[in-house]
């Protein structure tokens, strides 16, 4: 599977760790930065690049990291057709991609171990949309709202 993927300086690290781990695995890895830590870099810059690059990939799947993810998930989710997921536990990973077909994972690196991070990816990047009715109905009233913006 093809997945971009960007931090800022707060999950510079983890991104290190995920792009070779996942790379490892057989994953096709999509670097959107930042290529070097910069403790005043600014995480839009990276995570917007990131949620495009997901949206015209179709079949791909983004993540993006921080400190808390919370900023990394709202930037990203300014690209129309980005669902992006702030992601805490393995059930907010699963239902992030069942329910909601969310195509770019959130994780803040200040809040999880380097462990508990790569399993919510790995929980992630494995699990499925469910395609039931009820949620892409859903998912198509979010559509139907940024087409009509």
């Amino acid at each position: 599977m093809r997945v971009h993927i960007a931090a800022d300086h707060a999950g510079y690290e983890l991104r290190e760790h995920l792009i070779a781990y996942l790379t490892e695995r057989g994953h096709e890895v999509i670097d959107h930065g930042a290529k070097e830590y910069d403790a005043l870099d600014a995480y839009p810059t990276m995570c917007i690049p990131c949620g495009e690059a997901v949206v015209a990939d179709p079949g791909s799947l983004g993540v993006v990291i921080g400190g808390s993810g919370n900023g990394e998930q709202m930037a990203a989710n300014k690209v129309d057709g980005v669902r992006a997921a702030l992601v805490w536990n393995e059930s907010t990973a699963v239902l992030a991609r069942e329910h909601n077909n969310a195509n770019v994972i959130s994780i803040g690196a200040r809040q999880h171990s380097v462990e508990e991070a790569t399993h919510f990816v790995n929980v992630f990047l494995a699990t499925a949309f469910s395609e039931e009715k009820r949620h892409q109905e859903r998912i198509d009233l979010m559509t139907e709202y940024e087409n009509r913006r």
